[in-house]
């Protein structure tokens, strides 16, 4: 059978569908949006009234190969990835992860797994290689096979809510002033979060903590850590419900990397740790009864944390397991920096230094200057990720490198403990990370290990689009170029 019928034919699959129809009656649904994830992290897909469920379950939609890669156009004026003449893809619901919208209870969505053309000449009915979450879940699953354990993550989105003129376009100002951690910012800002905490239970992210931090408008919303395929589904729920948000309290959800200077970037803190065993538990989040599928308000709960330290070796360093992980992704770090912070504005961030901007490979404990570090036992955080990341993409990286790490029992050294800063003066040699998108590009050319967590097209098209964006960068002519050098002479 091809990819796209085992798919199909998977046991259980025909009553999960049933399993929809009951939810799709039960709670009123009559329009459905079929979405997977293009290349730079986007929400694509077709909408169809929830009538035809069962004839969509079955064979699918068809999109061109282009929307997974926004079918945007390069600076020539060719499609990125896919000319005018590629087939169209395949998209087939994943019922398990279908979910009434709160804002609109007559939608609900459904995450899509893509494969190739039932009529392509070669490989019909393929996995399509340019789906990342199709490739995500393949690669989690080779790895469970292979080490017997799973990569659990949780991330840190920040974000700012910008003002915006009648035009809708931003005014240049976020709507609070930036001071960290205090209430009254946040409080200033509580219609808007509260609308997004009310959405995102509803949608299953169970929100455990939030504040203001110290940009203008910037807030983080946490929510629960979990296996890295259902967080990155999260993750974008999240931008789906405050992009909505923002147009309810006519605002702008920013998730560029650095729209202002002299205040914090949106950083994305990813917090990863390997894990053996464990199961599903319900977390109805105050839902009830659910709407949506009970899968998507689960969170893999117990096992065994295989980061936390060893008493037999140390009390404090990670075990085996999470040393070799750490010395993984350290060894792969420039080419991870093109994946979590993959546009040119990302590096505004790390040229911002004085934020504690995340710019050397080195490891440490809560040692916030490096792009590593140990944020509390059995977790590690990478910080050189911002908040415009894909993390599809991100989570194949992070597990590719720590799959290299793993199989050659890398060694990241000793944790360093003071500022890497104060260490590089007293003689340290830390490798600084890439400090332009096109260097990134560079190094992740120059990465067999994390190149393979862009499999056959998705390289292709994720290639073509990030050069195409640094070519149009060193081709515009910004204020700044006007600002320096309209009366450079005479």
């Amino acid at each position: 059978m091809t990819d796209l019928e085992k798919f199909v034919n998977q046991d259980g699959r025909d009553k999960l569908i049933k399993e929809v129809r009951k939810k799709i009656n039960d709670l009123g649904i009559t329009y459905i949006y079929y979405q997977f994830v293009s290349v730079t992290g986007r929400i694509v897909g077709k909408g169809v009234p929830a009538d035809h469920w069962e004839t969509i379950a079955a064979k699918g939609f068809q999109l061109v190969y282009g929307a997974t890669a926004n079918l945007f156009l390069d600076r020539h004026g060719n499609y990125i990835g896919y000319g005018p003449e590629a087939s169209e893809l395949v998209g087939l619901p994943e019922p398990e992860t279908f979910v009434q919208l709160p804002w609109d209870k007559r939608v609900a969505r459904v995450f899509c797994t893509c494969f190739r053309n039932r009529e392509e000449e070669i490989n019909p009915g393929g996995h399509l290689t340019s789906d990342c979450r199709g490739n995500l879940k393949i690669f989690q699953d080779e790895f469970k096979l292979k080490h017997g354990m799973h990569l659990r993550a949780g991330t840190e989105p920040e974000m700012m809510w910008l003002t915006k003129k009648e035009s809708g376009e931003p005014t240049g100002d976020g709507f609070s002033r930036p001071y960290c951690y205090h209430i009254d910012q946040f409080e200033s800002l509580r219609p808007v979060y509260m609308k997004v905490i009310e959405y995102s239970r509803a949608m299953g992210l169970d929100i455990i903590q939030g504040d203001h931090e110290d940009a203008p408008g910037q807030l983080e919303l946490n929510f629960m850590y979990d296996e890295v395929l259902r967080n990155a589904d999260r993750l974008t729920t999240y931008r789906q419900i405050c992009a909505q948000v923002a147009r309810e309290h006519n605002l702008i959800a920013c998730f560029m990397s650095k729209p202002f200077m002299g205040v914090s970037a949106n950083g994305c803190h990813t917090n990863v740790s390997l894990w053996k065993g464990g199961e599903l538990k319900s977390t109805p989040i105050g839902n009830n009864p659910l709407p949506g599928m009970h899968q998507v308000f689960t969170h893999v709960s117990g096992g065994e944390n295989m980061f936390m330290p060893d008493p037999s070796i140390d009390e404090v360093k990670p075990g085996p397991v999470g040393l070799n992980s750490i010395a993984g992704m350290l060894s792969h770090l420039p080419a991870l920096t093109c994946l979590g912070s993959p546009t040119v504005n990302s590096y505004r961030r790390l040229w911002d230094t004085g934020f504690w901007a995340p710019v050397y490979a080195d490891w440490g404990y809560q040692n916030r200057t490096c792009s590593v570090r140990v944020s509390a036992p059995g977790r590690v955080e990478y910080r050189s990720v911002d908040s415009t990341h894909n993390p599809y993409l991100l989570g194949s990286g992070i597990l590719k490198a720590f799959d290299d790490g793993l199989d050659n029992k890398m060694d990241p050294g000793e944790p360093e403990k003071k500022n890497i800063y104060e260490a590089m003066k007293e003689g340290k040699k830390v490798d600084k990370l890439p400090l332009t998108l096109g260097e990134a590009i560079n190094r992740l050319e120059n990465d067999k290990v994390i190149k393979s967590a862009l499999p056959d097209e998705m390289l292709k098209v994720f290639m073509h689009y990030k050069k195409d964006e640094w070519e149009r960068f060193l081709s515009a002519v910004t204020q700044w170029d006007v600002d320096t050098y309209l009366d450079v002479l005479p």
